[in-house]
């Protein structure tokens, strides 16, 4: 609700009282944070595979999926061990999906991009906590959905967890001073367009005769509030509507079928919306 919104530099200038305005301190910065990010993106990696198949992603060790081998920590180095071992399991061999170095590279990137966009657009160092969570959030989600045409609740249930942490730990990021109110604003903004996409599939099943939105769907738009406040969760619902209906129509005429017939996963056009919402809400809102 009041989340992202540009702030006088006499409030927040922790980016030139960090001394990132000197090119080799900012270097320095975003290396360390595309290793973070990438770090991170390597546990997305771990989600995406396992939440699908209802397996733990802190219990079982990582391993190949083809010889079940162990993969030593050497191994398991964000990018790095994907180049080194071309790809390919050490012990049998076998090619890995290059989805891993992909997701890897390109939350490093994510990271740097939205630190950077934070400290030049003056917000309050908070909103990089709440920031970084959506972007692993939407990511984990989107690919998910993608492949298997769900949202686990093991994935939105923690996410709606955290930004309720978030707004109690950093209630600047909301405008107060309050940890209370932040909670609050951050409940109201996930459960108001959550309880409107909820209606909106009760009614639209009822009418249809069909499911015509998943739950987890439902689910992604409440922690996309709790995470970015309510005008980000409603750009969010409102981009990722009308680029869905475009990829749904693209789809439905490439495969010559109605669109009533044609099913598309809707979570990567939520995800990418909530992204974008990242690094232009605060343009929006002025």
């Amino acid at each position: 609700m009041f989340l992202f919104q540009n702030m006088p530099v006499s409030s927040y200038d922790w980016w030139f009282r960090a001394g990132f305005v000197y090119p080799s301190c900012l270097a320095f910065a975003l290396i360390a944070i595309f290793v973070f990010g990438s770090c991170w993106g390597s546990f997305i990696n771990v989600c995406i595979w396992r939440m699908p198949r209802r397996e733990s992603v802190v219990s079982a060790p990582s391993h190949c999926t083809v010889c079940g081998t162990d993969i030593r920590w050497y191994d398991n180095l964000p990018v790095v061990s994907y180049l080194v071992l071309r790809g390919r399991c050490r012990a049998c061999h076998a090619p890995y999906s290059c989805r891993y170095f992909v997701v890897e590279v390109v939350m490093g990137l994510l990271f740097c991009a939205f630190f950077v966009k934070a400290g030049l657009t003056n917000q309050v160092p908070g909103v990089l906590a709440s920031g970084w969570i959506m972007l692993l959030f939407a990511m984990a989600a989107g690919w998910i959905d993608a492949g298997h045409r769900i949202i686990p609740d093991a994935l939105t249930y923690p996410a709606m967890f955290l930004g309720l942490v978030c707004a109690g730990v950093l209630p600047e990021v909301w405008g107060t001073a309050k940890w209370y109110r932040a909670v609050l604003l951050a409940l109201a903004s996930g459960l108001i367009p959550g309880l409107f996409l909820a209606v909106f599939a009760i009614v639209g099943e009822k009418l249809a005769g069909r499911e015509v939105l998943g739950w987890g769907d439902v689910k992604f738009i409440t922690a996309t509030g709790m995470l970015l406040g309510l005008p980000g969760a409603l750009f969010t619902l409102f981009a990722g509507s009308l680029s869905g209906s475009v990829g749904g129509t693209v789809c439905a005429l490439r495969r010559r079928r109605s669109l009533r017939h044609t099913a598309i996963a809707f979570g990567p056009f939520l995800a990418a919306s909530a992204v974008l919402w990242l690094f232009v809400g605060n343009l929006i809102c002025r």
